[in-house]
């Protein structure tokens, strides 16, 4: 079988669009010497999952340390692409998939194992995502309204972004569901007055927000809790809900109950921002070729994905009514790529960062799935694998007289130029 394997494997890197070397385990070296991507192999099966684009499998081979790969990750991931059999959007879709994913679902969202996967993914090292995101750690889509804006810039105008499509103002009681190392909370408090509600189930988090609002001194204006969203009260509506990055989380099976709630938390009126995570295609809810799989075990574990006709589907189910809808899929692969190159350029911080946190082998292996993790995520939204979508919705009132257009209902005013001109509110950006 070796045999054979080896000139096929050399006739397929030499058809590929971006040069590569491969290094055999017996020393071989196959393709040009000074190729940008090395990849050494140190057992023969590895090979075989090469040969049939298996670029999960080799993936987790390189996190085990079974196959070491050199090359700027822009470049890796170029091989990647090109490796691939088929696009990895188009899966089975039959009544058995749907019924095997509907299953799956169902027993990885209960709130313990929520909360155990939560835990798994964000607790991993604060030290360690300081070192590639911004200062504030907003930990998901920026938003480049300007091509040369940094990083820093762009995610403070996303949270701009997503405060003024929910017209925030002074006093209102806001809810902000998964509220990370509290970005949008303490952006929202600060600059619109509002009332401040944070959720998380990450405890390093929990802790982290804890202590910038008492840094700040904002006390009784914001507040942080470790609480799973089924468990909120409901007897005190919100005015305006946001839940950035967060329904990735929840569940197909559970999606329709998510925003059910979400409704029940909503005053009349009100308006809530979903952003978030979309499947490129219709019927996926991972990526194939094994980088779904690669994903959920590395990763984001009971992570799943869902088209955005899909989520409206469950918004509308639930009783909310989509206001607008914002595809942010290139903005995403920027900001990937950005985290990414900071990661790449304090590759020898974040292993020290990770091996004090968890030990030096369990922190290698940790690095190494992020690493492939950001940048294969990048490629995933450039390449329309992935997208992410901003839903404004609202809770229809039933009071058909708005002072801004009959029949609005909420206090969304049915046009878009309030998003894009300059805010009255104190302190907020400018476009």
């Amino acid at each position: 079988m070796i045999r054979h394997l080896v000139p096929q494997i050399e006739s397929q890197i030499v058809r590929l669009p971006s040069p590569v070397a491969v290094q055999l385990p017996a020393g071989q070296l196959l393709g040009p010497p000074g190729a940008p991507v090395k990849m050494s192999f140190s057992h023969w099966s590895s090979l075989t999952r090469l040969r049939a684009g298996q670029i999960g499998a080799l993936a987790e081979e390189f996190v085990e340390g079974k196959l070491n790969i050199e090359g700027r990750m822009r470049d890796v991931m170029a091989v990647a692409a090109s490796l691939l059999p088929a696009n990895p959007v188009h899966i089975d879709a039959g009544w058995w998939t749907a019924l095997q994913r509907q299953i799956r679902a169902l027993r990885a969202h209960t709130p313990e194992k929520d909360a155990e996967q939560i835990q798994f993914h964000y607790d991993v090292s604060d030290d360690f995502y300081a070192l590639w995101l911004d200062p504030r750690r907003v930990y998901s889509c920026a938003y480049y309204r300007e091509n040369g804006m940094a990083l820093a810039q762009a995610q403070e105008a996303k949270l701009d972004h997503i405060c003024r499509k929910l017209m925030l103002r002074p006093g209102e009681r806001f809810l902000d569901i998964g509220a990370g190392w509290g970005g949008l909370l303490l952006w929202a408090a600060e600059h619109y007055g509002v009332d401040a509600t944070g959720i998380t189930l990450s405890k390093n988090q929990h802790a982290h927000v804890q202590r910038v609002i008492e840094d700040k001194g904002l006390q009784g204006r914001v507040r942080i809790e470790l609480r799973d969203y089924r468990h909120l009260d409901e007897s005190r509506p919100f005015d305006k809900i946001s839940s950035v990055g967060m329904f990735e989380h929840v569940g197909r099976a559970n999606m329709t109950a998510y925003f059910s709630k979400i409704r029940r938390l909503l005053a009349p009126g009100g308006l809530v921002m979903n952003h978030g995570i979309t499947s490129g295609g219709t019927d996926n809810d991972q990526l194939g070729a094994g980088m779904g799989d690669f994903i959920e075990k590395y990763i984001f574990p009971g992570g799943q994905l869902l088209h955005v006709s899909e989520v409206l589907t469950h918004m509308a189910r639930s009783g909310l009514e989509m206001v607008d809808t914002e595809n942010l899929r290139p903005h995403y692969a920027r900001t990937l790529w950005d985290w990414s190159d900071a990661l790449e350029a304090r590759l020898g911080e974040a292993q020290q960062v990770l091996a004090a946190t968890s030990g030096a082998e369990h922190g290698e292996k940790t690095l190494r799935a992020y690493r492939l993790y950001l940048a294969g995520s990048a490629m995933s939204f450039e390449r329309g694998w992935l997208a992410l979508h901003q839903m404004l919705a609202s809770r229809p009132a039933g009071d058909t007289q708005n002072e801004a257009i009959e029949g609005a209902q909420s206090s969304y005013p049915f046009r878009r130029d309030y998003m894009y001109t300059p805010s009255t509110a104190t302190g907020t950006l400018a476009d």
